[in-house]
Order: C-alpha cells, then structure tokens, then sequence
C-alpha cells in the first residue's frame, strides 16, 4: 500500500524562488571586480537568473547542454548557478586555477556549449579557446562599460541577458535530471567529473542548512569564502535562499584583511573555507590587533584544520569552529562537528574540543563505514583504522563518462572508497588519520602526517606546515617536515619545533628532516600540493643509515 501524499519533483529553481517569495528583501551582497561592492535581493537575483534563463533558451541552449562557468563568488555566478539548471542544461563550474591543459581536457570532456567567464579570465581563454571546438559562445559577465577589448568574439553578461524581461516560469522535469558539474582537482591523471541532480542538491541543501550541521540559523549572515567553482561552494549558493540568510560573496579578494574588512562591513556571522584562508585571516587580526566579535562560526574543511587555529578562533575570537569534511564526490557535505545535545551537556571543555579537532559525526543522507582491504567493516570503536566508504542520496554512482576511475572508486556493493583512512568512534565521530596515498609507512607501523601536521603548527613561529613520507633506505619510509616560518625575518629554530614536537608525538613519529620555505605548493582549491613536495625531496634521506 502506498501513501497518500501528492507528488513533484525537486527542483533547484524552489530554491531561489522561495528565497525571492518569503525573503525576497534578503540582501545578497557582492564584492565585484571592476564595480566594487554590488548589492541585490533574493527577488533581484530570481529576476535575474530567469533572465539568464530566456537569454540561454534564445541561444539554443536545451535540457543537457553545459553551460561553463569561470568566475569568482559574486551575484552573475549566483544567477548562473540558478539560471543554468533552473531552465534545464547543466552548470558546469571550472576551476580557473586549473593548468591549461587541464581546463581544455574539462571543457572538451564535459562538451561545453557556452562559457560565462569573469573578465579578468578572457587572457586565459585566448591561449586555449582554439582546443576547444565545441564552445560556441563566450559570456564576460560584467557591464558593457567593463568589457575589456579582447581577440575573442565576445558579449558583456548585462547585454545577454538585457533583452529579456524574467517574465519566465521555472520548468519542472524529472528531479534526476542533470543539474551541475564540478570536475576534482586530483594531483594525478585526468580530473574526473561529478555529475550532480535537481534531487541531490535539494536534499543537500535541506541537510546543510539547519544548525545542527552548519549553524545556520534565521539571522544568520552567509559568507561562502570557498570559491563557488568549488563542489557548489559547500552548498552555501543553496541554503541561504532556503533559509533566507544575508549572502556575502567577497569576490577574488581572499586576503586576510578583505576577509576581515568585509566581515566587520557586512556583520558576516557564518563562513566556510579552508585553514590556508583562516591562517591568513587570524594573521590580519593579529596583525591590527583587531577582533572577530561579529563571527559566531567557522566552518573550516577541505583539509584538517590545526587545533592551535581552533583553540585561536575560539579562545581568542569567540567563535565557533564547525569542523566538516566532504568531497567533490559528495556533493559536498558528509560530516559536520556541530556537537550533539548530549555531549555539549554533559562533556568537559577538554572533551569538546578533544571532539571538535576531529572532522565530526556523520550527517543524516550520509552512511560511512571503515573496512580493511578484504571490505571487511571494522568496528566504529575509535580506535580501529581503515579505508573510509560512503553512500547516500547526494554520493557519486559513478563518475560522468569515465569508465576507468570507476573500476576502482566503488566496493563490491557500492559504497564509494573516499581515499582517506580513518577512525569512527561510538558517537560516529570521524577523525582522518591520513589520506590513503599520504599516510606514511615506516617500519611497518603508520605515522599520520595530519596529526603531524597539526601538531607542528601549534609551534611558535611556524604559520604552515607540510608533512611528506621520503623513502629511507632502512625504513622504507620516514617523515619529512616542510615549515613554512610566521614571519620570515624571524622564523623559528629546528630545535624550538623538535622540542615542542617532543612532548606531543610518539618518539619514533619525530621527523628525519626539517626543511624550511617561504610557501609550500596549494593547488588549486587551496589544498597543500604534497605530490610535488614528494618530487622536490624525494632523495634527501638516500644517505641516511
């Protein structure tokens, strides 16, 4: 017997339609290039978007054509994320960090129809634009006033969509359909395509925009810092509408002290990003000896963050850290370390944050298991290690026409392999030992360059820190710990690291080399580059007994 409930479809579109009909005087702000800070409401940016839609219908774009974007977070690629699979073709957003040869392999593999780029991008699709054959129209999306003079045949975003009127009437289809696209930015190989539905990321947003995952609440002031070219931004673009929050989009400038300004300008209460951002933005503060009383949450992801830039932002700060993982793969949310009713009642500080330095409890839609290399699930007692699998309404069945990546990415029964090893305790509490091709293996015992990581940042005076496993010719592998100084006038001793590393790591964790940088290698969401730390120090313990 089935219930008795009437049925439809889940479509993007309800999304900033309901943000445009009960919270249509929400503001979203935007930092801009070229025309600075731009201010519109939930109704504006529906307006708008269904402007784009008809400007998109008009050029011959149908149900599955992609649509690229290349654009930093301001209101155009807001409207576009709406715009785009509002009307039925998938939004493809593109990494402009990206090589070259990458961008063409993305746009040619995902068969881009048109590109809606920011200005500043126009130089870089000039040297590829002739390896990608399929692309027949280029969108600047700025004003005609801003659009620069370029070799390409190319219109101003405001002229495309002028001619239109938004007197348009979001379709509704099946909620499997397509909706986005959001390539992984993978060290090796090829990046490999998430093909994302209308469903998925409506039962995403409706996760990701409650308290109990991300803080978000009624009054909250939205400031997505990670890039909205990014696995949809964490979903951020999507619950803000949902729940009506202020949205801030800071644009390309995410320095520590654009961050700060905008945050004290536009009384920004929640973020996400990753710690590379956070480490610049809590320099700033210190720096000018500032404050970040109007911040109530941090969500910080995409690596592990330090507990010294935990115990920093809410020490210092009062703000509070929500740690989360996911992955492009997930849409992205899996975990989020909001504390249980239970546990914020009864446990200690030192409990708390002992919770709070891991990546959090699983999220509802998300199911997560560790299994050793038979598949065999091994206990959620915290204390057993193994590969971390997933599934759920918003995880990857496959990858989008990539036959080969999917040979290895699932288990035998179809939960889908994240690449991390890790822990799950009672509570189903996540910690990351270590992603499975970074962990360290030395002596047949593993060493995790996480918690190496995190420790090694809490020294005085260091600001970043890498750990790589080097082979040794007794070993197999030791560590090797690359420094990046806090101040480089004034970078801390070796001995200061190893002493402070001393009383917080077992004796034979203790690195083989500490090596010191001005930068350490990010690619191109932020996340330490270890593959080429990898091949820069590959031989420096060749000589060691």
């Amino acid at each position: 017997m089935k219930g008795l409930m009437q049925d439809g479809p889940l479509m993007i579109s309800s999304l900033i339609q309901i943000g445009a009909d009960v919270y249509g005087g929400s503001e979203v702000v935007s930092v801009v290039a070229g025309e600075g800070v731009v201010r519109h409401t939930y109704r504006d940016i529906n307006k708008r978007a269904k402007q784009l839609a008809q400007a998109l219908q008009s050029a011959g774009i149908g149900m599955t054509d992609r649509v690229a974007t290349l654009a930093w977070n301001d209101h155009r690629h807001l409207e576009a994320y709406y715009g785009v699979s509002g009307m039925g073709a998938v939004v493809h957003t593109i990494n402009p960090r990206l090589f070259p040869e990458q961008l063409i392999y993305i746009i040619n593999h995902a068969e881009d129809r048109i590109l809606l780029t920011d200005p500043m991008f126009l130089p870089l699709i000039e040297k590829i634009i002739d390896n990608c054959p399929k692309l027949e129209k280029i969108v600047a999306m700025c004003t005609a006033e801003n659009l620069p003079e370029s070799s390409l045949d190319i219109i101003a975003y405001e002229d495309f969509i002028g001619g239109f009127d938004g007197n348009y009437t979001w379709p509704e289809f099946e909620e499997t359909a397509a909706s986005s696209l959001c390539y992984t930015s993978g060290t090796t190989g090829n990046p490999k395509g998430a093909l994302y539905t209308h469903r998925s990321t409506v039962l995403h947003a409706l996760m990701a925009g409650t308290p109990s995952v991300t803080g978000t609440g009624s009054n909250t002031t939205l400031m997505p810092v990670v890039p909205m070219f990014h696995v949809n931004a964490w979903g951020q673009p999507y619950y803000a509408p949902l729940t009506g929050s202020k949205l801030v989009l800071p644009g390309p400038g995410l320095d520590g002290a654009s961050l700060y300004n905008i945050i004290h300008a536009e009384g920004v209460t929640n973020t996400a990003g990753v710690p590379t951002i956070w480490l610049n933005l809590l320099k700033h503060t210190r720096e000018v000896e500032g404050n970040l009383d109007v911040l109530e949450h941090v969500i910080i992801g995409g690596s592990a963050a330090p507990s010294a830039m935990i115990e920093e932002f809410q020490t210092t700060y009062g703000t509070q850290v929500v740690h989360a993982w996911g992955m492009t793969e997930m849409s992205p949310l899996g975990s989020s370390g909001v504390l249980p009713p239970h546990i914020e009642k009864t446990a200690t500080e030192a409990e708390k944050f002992d919770l709070k330095v891991k990546q959090g409890h699983r999220v509802w839609g998300v199911d997560m298991k560790i299994v050793d290399d038979e598949e065999v699930p091994q206990p959620h007692d915290g204390k057993a290690r193994g590969h971390l699998v997933v599934r759920g309404p918003w995880i990857i069945s496959s990858y989008y026409n990539n036959h080969d990546a999917n040979e290895k990415a699932f288990t035998k029964d179809g939960w889908f392999y994240t690449g991390d090893i890790a822990t799950i305790d009672p509570d189903n509490f996540l910690q990351l030992v270590d992603r499975s091709k970074d962990v360290i293996k030395s002596g047949g015992e593993w060493i995790s360059s996480i918690d190496l990581e995190n420790e090694a940042v809490g020294a005085a005076g260091v600001g970043e820190a890498a750990v790589i496993g080097v082979a040794h010719p007794k070993w197999d592998e030791r560590p090797v710990l690359v420094i990046v100084p806090e101040d480089s006038d004034n970078p801390p001793s070796e001995d200061s690291i190893r002493d402070h590393l001393s009383t917080r790591i077992a004796k034979w964790w203790m690195p083989d080399l500490i090596v010191f940088r001005n930068e350490i290698p990010h690619g191109a969401t932020g996340k330490i580059l270890k593959t080429d730390l990898r091949d820069e120090l590959k031989d420096v313990l060749q000589d060691a007994g």
